[in-house]
């Protein structure tokens, strides 16, 4: 099994001066379960290099035993340190596609082309499509064969407003992503806040929040055995 894993590139949160990008649960979780199950994972992003991690996301009170087992593996700091770069990876090279999320993907996945033909490469050829947290607003203009939006008419969850609200940024990021995924059609599902909740709709998959990263990549290796 060969996994393309695409993190963000964005930094900033909105214009409060503070950082984001990718959180680092919703990586280490699916990182690990996807290569002790003997997946090649190979992690990309737009500017390619070392992907900005959310600072908050590494601090003690959000610790799993993915992070920190990710924080003291050499090998997988020298894989995150040096992404490749988005455009120069192909949907014929992979098995499947996952957006680990974080604040940063509401910024520089939603209008990113490179990362929508991606997407509807990997769609076009039946291959599945994973995305938790904040990462499904890399599917939001992603478009099937027949011109309809990816998620139009599916099952879908991600980052609620509820939880958008107890973090205090919905005033800060660029839209909620609840509410866009139901614009776009999508049957938007959810559960409480912060407890694991996966939607598998055929190959596409969805996760609510950081919790559900690890489930997501469960399901998204059931498909692909």
């Amino acid at each position: 099994m060969k996994i393309l894993v695409v993190l963000t590139s964005h930094d900033q949160l909105g214009d409060t001066g503070q950082k984001t990008g990718f959180w680092l649960e919703e990586l280490a979780a699916p990182y690990y379960l996807m290569k002790d199950a003997g997946a090649a994972i190979t992690l990309a992003s737009p500017k390619g290099g070392q992907p900005p991690l959310d600072p908050k996301s590494d601090l003690p009170e959000n610790q799993t035993d993915s992070t920190k087992r990710f924080q003291s593996d050499n090998s997988a700091q020298t894989v995150l340190a040096n992404t490749k770069k988005l455009a120069d990876m192909r949907a014929d090279d992979f098995d499947a596609i996952f957006y680990p999320g974080g604040h940063g993907p509401m910024w520089d996945l939603p209008d990113n082309a490179v990362s929508i033909a991606l997407i509807e490469a990997f769609v076009k050829a039946g291959k599945p499509v994973a995305a938790v947290c904040h990462a499904p607003a890399a599917l939001f203009n992603v478009h099937t064969a027949d011109g309809q939006y990816l998620v139009t008419g599916k099952r879908v969850t991600g980052f609620t407003n509820e939880e958008e609200e107890a973090v205090g940024l919905t005033k800060i990021v660029p839209f909620l992503l609840e509410n866009r995924l139901k614009e776009r059609g999508g049957i938007y599902q959810k559960t409480s806040n912060w407890a694991p909740y996966v939607q598998v709709d055929g190959k596409l998959v969805t996760g609510q929040n950081p919790a559900s990263s690890a489930p997501a990549a469960e399901a998204l290796l059931n498909l692909l055995e």
